[in-house]
């Protein structure tokens, strides 16, 4: 077998420690979309409340789309938005005790998130082509991780 054979790093000898990551991403919406949402007027419900469940599903599922994460035994996950005038920020923080970290569970609950509510504004989104020329998906990114003993 070469050396480029694909495997999930054995983790057996770490030790346990406390785990925290905090990933934020954006997503842009017209005006009259933030609106919409903040009026309780979009026509499947509150996206946020969808979006805050769905990305802590999206924790949890992790290494059922990650292939190469391992199944860490989640402790925790907060979910929360702020809202401005055309963007909406997702922050997913996630802890652990365990032997690897859970960066990638926090990247996947904000990325899940934001998936939830572009689903359920989509149709205030779209152009008379039916395309989506301001919405977008952006600084999907890890800003904070901690890693100590417990």
């Amino acid at each position: 077998m070469s050396e480029d054979k694909i495997r999930m790093i054995d983790i057996s000898s770490k030790e346990v420690v406390y785990r925290r990551a905090v990933a934020r991403g954006i997503i842009r919406l017209r005006k009259e979309t933030i609106e919409s949402i903040k009026l309780g007027k979009i026509k499947k419900g509150d996206p946020l409340v969808v979006a805050e469940i769905a990305g802590i599903q999206a924790v949890k599922k992790t290494p059922e789309l990650i292939p190469m994460c391992h199944q860490i035994p989640i402790e925790g996950v907060d979910i929360e938005f702020k809202i401005r005038k055309d963007t909406i920020e997702a922050i997913c923080k996630v802890t652990a005790n365990y032997k690897t970290g859970v960066e990638m569970e926090a990247l996947t609950g904000v990325s899940i998130a934001l998936l939830n509510i572009w689903d359920m504004v989509k149709y205030l989104e779209k152009d008379p082509d039916g395309n989506y020329p301001l919405t977008e998906i952006t600084e999907i990114r890890v800003i904070e991780k901690v890693k100590k003993e417990t």
